[in-house]
């Protein structure tokens, strides 16, 4: 889990943290916390993950400095 490809701040949406495989119209994302979108949402309501922040009626995204610290727990 490589946190240096990380801007400082900003906003990561779901398949930039859980990663995306390649389509015929778009490439492969590699996951920074490699978990499946089911796990991932389980985590969130268990409170093992970060919860997302609302950024319009139907898009939600991850405050950057919250999944490094959730990373730095993961490696801890």
């Amino acid at each position: 889990m490589n946190t240096t490809a990380l801007p400082a701040t900003g906003y990561l949406r779901l398949p930039q943290i859980i990663g995306k495989p390649a389509t015929d119209t778009s490439p492969a994302i590699p996951a920074i916390f490699p978990v499946c979108k089911s796990t991932w949402f389980a985590g969130i309501k268990a409170g093992r993950y970060p919860k997302p922040v609302k950024l319009g009626e139907r898009v939600s995204a991850w405050r950057v400095e919250d999944i490094q610290a959730l990373i730095q727990r993961a490696s801890a």
